[in-house]
């Protein structure tokens, strides 16, 4: 059988997944209108991220520019939430410090995501000694803390961003590969799967073409949920000091660099902290909005 030869779903599998296509749209209007608290996450996400874009443009001050006549000076006009040690205006490091903690939220949780959902695939479509020897791994690294397989990785490989990158890369990608796998099992022999493998339709593409799809709606769900997990892995460890490095602008780094002035300028170590907490709340409740409409496991009806 030629395996160039596309299968063709029949009229009724073509009009379910357009049916399920338009459904997504419309849960996802519907979580806006019931969901008030997560369609106000997602605004105040959006805007977190396109000030955090927009930081060279909106920062009164440069990242590292100091001013030792004014340091530790309160929040003002001038400081809107004052000046650190250095004198290095505060907002500014907040705004600077929301790409970075941001962007090791984001990308590892992206990385985490594509390496979970190939080895899920394999997983549950191969079976056998394959689905025995991922799941084995993916039971090792989540029996493990992951802050404490990341403090691992960080001592060994040293301390720097690309490694972040590659710690908080490796601490989410189990809990992914094994939703996947569970999907994966569902629907490996269902009716459109068998007919795309009758006609010889090949492995891999019978997994990213007809099997992933279905999984989409649940991968947003997690992606959702594991990203607020690396931005508080990420402050931990800057806290820790073995994460993001000075003069590098980062929200745990900045907590660890505050803590020392915590009774005397509390402003310095309450912005970091405020911004760290409202950024992981919008993403776990918009996550948790998601989880209501996209997963069909919570459904009640």
């Amino acid at each position: 059988m030629d395996e160039n030869l596309t299968y063709l779903p029949d009229s009724s599998d073509l009009a379910s997944q357009l049916g399920e296509k338009d459904g997504i749209k419309e849960k996802l209007l519907r979580m806006c209108r019931q969901n008030k608290l997560a369609a106000a996450s997602a605004i105040i996400i959006f805007i977190i991220i396109l000030m955090a874009v927009l930081a060279p443009v909106i920062a009164p001050y440069g990242e590292s520019e100091q001013d030792l006549l004014n340091r530790l000076q309160g929040p003002s006009v001038a400081h809107w939430f004052g000046t650190d040690e250095l004198g290095r205006d505060v907002f500014t490091r907040i705004l600077y410090g929301a790409r970075v903690s941001l962007t090791i939220g984001i990308l590892p949780s992206i990385i985490a995501l594509v390496v979970g959902v190939t080895l899920g695939l394999l997983a549950g479509y191969m079976g056998g000694w394959v689905d025995y020897l991922i799941m084995r791994v993916a039971d090792v690294m989540l029996s493990i803390p992951s802050l404490l397989l990341a403090m691992v990785v960080m001592y060994t490989l040293g301390s720097s961003t690309m490694t972040l990158f590659i710690a908080l890369s490796m601490v989410n990608w189990a809990s992914v590969a094994r939703v996947v796998r569970s999907h994966t099992l569902s629907l490996k022999e269902s009716e459109y799967v068998e007919a795309a493998r009758s006609i010889g339709v090949s492995k891999w593409s019978i997994m990213f073409r007809h099997i992933m799809p279905n999984c989409i709606p649940s991968l947003i769900v997690l992606f959702t949920l594991n990203i607020p997990s690396a931005i508080l892995s990420e402050s931990s460890l800057s806290f820790l000091g073995i994460g993001v490095q000075p003069p590098q602008a980062s929200w745990g780094l900045m907590v660890n660099q505050a803590k020392e002035f915590l009774f005397t300028t509390p402003w310095l170590c309450l912005a970091p902290c405020l911004s760290i907490m409202v950024v992981v709340l919008a993403f776990n409740f918009l996550g948790d909005g998601l989880r209501d409409v996209l997963d069909p496991y919570m459904k009640t009806q």
